[in-house]
């Protein structure tokens, strides 16, 4: 929805909040449904209410628990009937600058302050620890913003009895603890009340009328920060930056201008936007964003314009080139075919608002981009990419790609598709769970909506108790072949009972079909039932919009179905000893721990 969309009126959304849960309800169709408490220390009602908007514009039906005025630490560390009840997957703690605890003054020695900031981020911890043991919940917590005031004048912020130095020292603190504790997620308000401007953030008026710790006309951004979060936790993240060319990464039109003639580099003001905004663009590589080319030109003009000396970008820089005069939504579809995946996991970066207009109306997400001074701001604020986990495999994922084009170029080469799967020389490591790859795992389970049985969803918690529980049977499996390293590509759980084992999930990543990986899962997964007296393996399809393609996949495998119902679901079991004979052919396997 447009109205919820960076950059957005939050004053409209303030006002029609209503009429936009309706329309809301009526043209989308949600993917998950999340079960988020909102535990406040302040009032939290709007909070709540604009926070559903935005996630049902992310696809995400969100039920929610909020708890009464100010009891997020009671709540927190001794859990009401009621929230052990609701049993959140998600909770936000919404606390701030109010909610401290402790407050250095210059009377106090550094000692004493250091030891009231220990105390405070002690604090946090518990509460967290206690969540999480509760409930093996997802925390997306608040850090703190600057006070509107300093005592100590410019001092405040270097002298350690001064808030601004210790606020400044807490939420480094609070970092680092987010960092180590698995499961928990900044909401960075520090940051976005210097966006918003600290002193209208900050206007005391609506604590003392309403006991809002912010401005009633923030709640839209601040609600826009935590979904974003809540939605890369959930794994609704895009995937692809597609990039027009003319007038987007560069000034002028490479066919008509010559690449010669371009706008870029340093010589101008309008020339030097365009080239930090191709470092913007590079930049995103980084943090596994795949980069495309979407433009309406000849491709060895495109080409041309990407060679540029005094570009950033070059051809090697994406992971495909469309340059061509079909439709930019045609080309979309196709780049999303390429690369397996879906086209809701694209974004589409162009100047020209028809073709925005035409592209939107295929289902693809395409922001405002009407100047190029605003390029970088409007893609980052608009939160397409948010992290929330860094893994190896992110930060190679151009890499795979690539390779990945190469292994479809290799296939067509060959007449026989067994032929082609043993020359690409695969090997496989299956095992348990590590905790080296939890963050993975967890990240694969929340993203992965096509090769996935049950959909289910995964805290890093919860995949840590699981991987730690003799009560279940966990496999990840790695592929790597000649062209490179695929990184964690799929992985199961099942939950033992007696001699059967239910299988909770099982996934694999859209980027190795069609590889055999699943024949070599499936031949580990027999062998660590044997070793655990496992008789009976039990499958579980439920029916989504996106996983038709594993219907039929326990069959496949050579599963008997046992039941079917109405909505398509279905239950597959599997003998243990009747399994005698593997199906992969292909895939050289190590199991280092079964």
């Amino acid at each position: 929805m447009k109205e919820l969309e960076y950059p957005f009126d939050s004053g409209y959304i303030m006002k029609k909040k209503k009429s936009l849960k309706r329309r809301l309800t009526e043209e989308t169709t949600p993917v998950l449904t999340k079960r988020i408490a909102v535990l406040g220390g302040s009032t939290t009602s709007d909070i709540v209410s604009v926070l559903e908007l935005f996630l049902l514009n992310y696809g995400i039906k969100a039920e929610f628990y909020e708890c009464e005025y100010a009891q997020y630490r009671q709540e927190a560390l001794f859990p009401s009937e009621e929230l052990l009840a609701f049993k959140p997957e998600i909770v936000f703690l919404h606390t701030g600058l109010r909610n401290l605890t402790f407050k250095p003054n210059p009377k106090m020695s550094e000692a004493e302050i250091n030891e009231g900031l220990e105390s405070e981020i002690s604090g946090y911890k518990q509460m967290w620890e206690s969540l999480k043991s509760n409930f093996g919940c997802a925390i997306v917590q608040n850090n703190f913003e600057l006070p509107s005031f300093r005592l100590l004048g410019n001092s405040d912020g270097s002298d350690k009895r001064g808030l601004v130095n210790y606020i400044t020292r807490l939420n480094l603190r609070l970092a680092d603890e987010i960092n180590a504790a698995s499961g928990v997620y900044l909401n960075d308000i520090n940051y976005l009340s210097a966006v918003c401007g600290l002193d209208v953030w900050s206007d005391p008026q609506y604590w003392y009328l309403y006991k809002y710790s912010l401005n009633i006309r923030f709640i839209p951004d601040l609600c826009f920060e935590a979904a974003k979060v809540i939605k890369a936790i959930c794994g609704r993240n895009k995937k692809v930056l597609a990039l027009d060319l003319d007038n987007t990464l560069w000034g002028g039109i490479v066919g008509d201008d010559g690449a010669e003639n371009l706008t870029i580099g340093q010589e101008t003001a309008e020339a030097m936007a365009y080239y930090q905004w191709q470092e913007y663009v590079k930049s995103l590589k980084d943090i596994g964003v795949l980069l495309t080319v979407c433009s309406k030109n000849e491709e060895e003009n495109a080409l041309a314009g990407l060679e540029h000396p005094e570009g950033a970008l070059k051809p090697a820089d994406f992971t495909l080139i469309k340059a061509n005069w079909e439709p930019k939504s045609e080309n979309l579809i196709n780049t999303a075919k390429e690369l397996d995946i879906l086209p809701d996991a694209i974004v589409l970066a162009d100047d020209n608002p028809a073709e925005r207009a035409i592209v939107q109306g295929s289902g693809f997400a395409a922001p405002d981009m009407d100047n190029v001074a605003d390029y970088i701001r409007n893609i980052d604020r608009s939160g397409f990419f948010e992290v929330v986990s860094l893994s190896a495999d992110d930060l190679k994922r151009t890499e795979m790609y690539a390779a990945n084009m190469q292994r479809k170029q290799e296939q067509s080469k060959f007449a026989d598709y067994n032929d082609y799967l043993k020359s690409l020389e695969m090997f496989a490591e299956i095992a348990s769970f590590k905790p080296m790859y939890v963050q993975r795992l967890a990240q694969l389970a929340g993203k992965s909506n096509q090769f996935n049985v049950t959909t289910r969803r995964y805290t890093v918690t919860e995949m840590e108790e699981r991987m730690n529980s003799d009560e279940y049977i966990t496999l990840y499996g790695k592929l790597v072949d000649k062209y490179g390293d695929n990184g964690v590509v799929s992985e199961v759980i099942g939950k033992i009972n007696g001699n059967k084992l239910d299988l909770e999930l099982w996934l694999m990543s859209c980027r190795v079909l069609k590889r055999g990986m699943e024949y070599a899962m499936l031949d580990e997964l027999v062998k660590a039932c044997k070793a655990k007296g496992i008789a009976e393996i039990y499958g579980y399809y439920y029916p989504t919009a996106k996983n038709k393609m594993v219907a039929e996949l326990f069959g496949e495998l050579g599963f008997e179905k046992q039941s079917s119902d109405d909505d398509g679901n279905t239950i597959w079991k599997l003998e243990v000893s009747a399994h005698s004979e593997s199906k992969n052919t292909a895939i050289n396997v190590n199991t280092e721990d079964q």
